[in-house]
């Protein structure tokens, strides 16, 4: 599974349950569309994240901002 997903939630809060659930933030990024794209450090942790945030899953394609700069440490 990957370690890349795509939230419809702002930044903000995509923090503070990865904090919560005691998952580290590889990279994450704003989506155009007002979401947030996360990818974690483990697999495991985004299995975590997707079980705790099933419900704000974006499926399918999602557009990015194109060469955006995505803070690296967390």
């Amino acid at each position: 599974m990957s370690r890349a997903m795509n939230l419809n939630l702002p930044e903000a809060e995509v923090v503070a349950m990865c904090e919560k659930l005691k998952v580290s933030i590889s990279a994450i990024e704003p989506l155009p569309s007002g979401g947030t794209h996360l990818v974690c450090v483990l697999g495991d942790g985004a299995d975590v994240v997707r079980k705790k945030l099933k419900a704000h899953l974006v499926e399918g394609t999602v557009r990015r901002f194109p060469f955006y700069r995505a803070r690296a440490s967390w």
